[in-house]
């Protein structure tokens, strides 16, 4: 699972990258220019999307029993935390929040069967954000705290 979060996330931001080289990016002539006879000027360019756009972003959180507690409109802070340190060794978990106060859009029905405790809940949050939420879950286990 943490995998395709990872996966999905390097989708978002190559997307996101790509942007302008796509239709209506510099460069990009949807109708008009040299040998057309109209100008390239007249050509509709589309507009950037804004930075703070809310995506659905599905994250798997370690402690199914927390995720039992979310409804959908909840906020919470998803905090990321290194694996806990091996018995008898010294030192506190390394632990950062990821995201803070997003709001819970769906606790999907049985996403409870992983194997690893974990639960699945689908959160909204800035598409920057979604990327980091993938790359933490591929290398912490992901805790939320509510607001």
């Amino acid at each position: 699972m943490a995998a395709g979060l990872a996966v999905t996330a390097a989708a978002l931001a190559a997307s996101t990258a790509r942007g302008a080289d796509v239709a209506g990016g510099p460069g990009h002539q949807t109708q008009g220019g040299p040998g057309t006879g109209v100008p390239a000027a007249a050509s509709p360019a589309r507009e950037p999307r804004p930075a703070t756009e809310l995506v659905s972003a599905p994250v798997r959180i370690a402690d199914a029993a927390t995720v039992r507690l979310l409804r959908p409109g909840d906020r919470v802070d998803v905090i990321a935390a290194a694996d806990p340190p091996a018995a008898g060794s010294e030192g506190a978990v390394a632990a950062k929040v990821v995201a803070s106060g997003v709001r819970v859009t769906e606790v999907p029905a049985g996403s409870e069967d992983s194997g690893d405790g974990g639960a699945l809940v689908v959160l909204s949050v800035p598409r920057a954000t979604a990327a980091e939420l993938a790359g933490a879950g591929a290398t912490s286990r992901l805790v939320v705290t509510v607001c």
